[in-house]
C-alpha cells in the first residue's frame, strides 16, 4: 500500500541521526513503518510499552517502501533498521532474495494462532487492509454497489478517481464489467483479460482523476472534485473521526493485503526486534489497534477480541469478507513492470 504510506509527513524517524554516529553494536532498537496516524497508533500501543518493558529505547522511523531501500541497506553491511513493517510484494521478494532474517515463531506462539496469509518463514502479519470504493454519503442520495456503479457515469455524473497505476485499477475494471471477484487473476493471467480491463478502463478515461498518495483520493472526494475514489479503508474512517466527514466504503469487490513485520538480515539487534516483534503481536496488545485506526488484525485471538461496533469498520469482518479479493502478489511480482509500462502509454494516448 506504498500511497498509503505518504501518511509519513507527522511521523518521521527520530532515529536517523543516530545511524551513522554510533557504533553499531551500540545502537538502539529501531523500528519501521508507515507514518503518519498509523505510526502514532503504533507508538501508543507498540513502541512506548514496549520500551516501557524492557526498559530500553526504541526509536521509531517512516519510510515509503520499495525492495531496493532493504537490499540496499542489507547489501551495505550492518544495517542501520531493525523490524521494518513490509508490504506482501516487498515479503515475497525479500524472503526470497534472503535479506531478512528467520523468525522465532515459538515466540510469537505459533503459526496457528494467525490467519494463514499472515504467516512466513521471515515475517509475520501486522495488519490487514483493503483498497475500496469511497463515496461521500453527505452528497450522494443513492449509494454505489459496486465497481459497475463507479463505471456508470450517467446514473452518478462526475469525475472518479483511481490509483496511478495498473495494479488495482485492472482488477476493479475486470470486476466492473462483470468478472467475478474470485475469477480477477485467472482472467487477468491472460493476454485477453488484460485488454479487457484496459478497454474497460478506456470508457471512463475522460472522467478520470489520477491520485498517487493515499491522502489524496478523500480529499478529492472532501473538496467536491470527484463524487468516487479508491481508497485506503483505514484512512477513511481516520477522515471522518478527524474531520467529521461521513464517508463511505464498498466493501464488495475490495482488495485486501497483509502487511508483515520483518527483520533485516545483519541486524546488530536481531534478538530485541524479534522480542518487540513478539510484543506487537500478542492479542492483548494488538487488539487495541482498531481503536485508532480501522485495520484488521491477523492475529485470530487479536480480531476476535475487538469490539462489534469497530470490528464492522475492518477488513477481516467476515461480511466485508464477502467478494472480496485478496491481493495476488505473485502476478504483480512476475507483471508489475510490463503492465507499468503499458498502462503509462495507455495514459498518454
Amino acid at each position: 500500500m506504498r500511497f498509503r504510506h505518504l501518511l509519513l509527513a507527522s511521523g518521521i524517524a527520530l532515529g536517523t541521526a543516530l545511524a551513522g554516529g554510533a557504533g553499531a553494536s551500540a545502537r538502539d532498537l529501531t523500528v519501521v513503518s508507515w507514518g503518519g496516524n498509523y505510526q502514532d497508533a503504533q507508538r501508543k500501543i507498540y513502541f512506548k510499552p514496549f520500551s516501557e518493558k524492557t526498559g530500553k529505547p526504541v526509536l521509531d522511523e517512516a519510510w515509503d517502501g520499495g525492495i531496493g531501500v532493504l537490499q540496499a541497506k542489507v547489501k551495505a553491511g550492518t544495517p542501520n533498521w531493525d523490524a521494518v513493517q513490509v508490504e506482501a510484494e516487498e515479503l515475497a521478494i525479500g524472503c526470497a532474495d534472503g535479506i531478512y532474517e528467520t523468525l522465532d515463531w515459538n515466540k510469537l506462539g505459533g503459526k496457528d494462532k494467525f490467519i494463514d496469509s499472515a504467516v512466513s518463514d521471515c515475517g509475520v502479519g501486522a495488519i490487514v487492509w483493503s483498497t475500496q470504493l469511497a463515496y461521500d454519503g453527505d452528497k450522494l442520495k443513492e449509494a454505489p454497489k459496486s465497481w459497475a456503479d463507479f463505471w456508470d457515469t450517467k446514473k452518478f455524473p462526475g469525475k472518479r478517481a483511481l490509483r496511478r497505476g495498473p495494479k488495482y485499477a485492472l482488477e476493479f475494471a475486470l470486476m466492473a464489467d462483470g468478472v467475478a471477484p474470485k475469477d480477477v487473476y485467472t482472467v487477468l493471467r491472460t493476454p485477453e483479460g488484460v485488454d479487457r480491463a484496459f478497454k474497460k478502463l478506456g470508457e471512463i478515461k475522460s472522467d478520470m482523476v489520477w491520485w498517487e498518495s493515499g491522502a489524496q483520493p478523500l480529499q478529492l472526494l472532501k473538496s467536491g472534485q470527484v463524487v468516487m475514489t479508491s481508497a485506503y479503508n483505514g484512512r477513511i474512517t481516520g477522515i471522518n473521526k478527524t474531520e467529521g466527514t461521513h464517508f463511505k466504503g464498498v466493501w464488495p469487490g475490495s482488495i485486501y493485503a497483509v502487511d508483515s513485520w520483518v527483520i533485516l538480515k545483519g541486524s546488530p539487534n536481531k534478538d530485541a526486534a524479534m522480542d518487540f516483534i513478539a510484543f506487537a503481536s500478542l492479542p492483548e496488545n494488538q487488539s487495541k489497534l482498531p481503536q485508532d485506526i480501522a485495520y484488521g488484525l491477523p492475529n485470530k485471538a487479536a480480531a476476535a477480541a475487538v469490539p462489534a461496533d469497530l470490528a464492522v469498520d475492518l477488513p477481516t469482518s467476515p461480511a466485508n469478507m464477502t467478494d472480496s479479493v485478496s491481493i495476488d502478489t505473485e502476478f504483480w511480482n512476475d507483471n508489475i513492470e510490463d503492465l507499468t509500462k503499458r498502462f503509462n502509454a495507455w495514459l498518454g494516448q
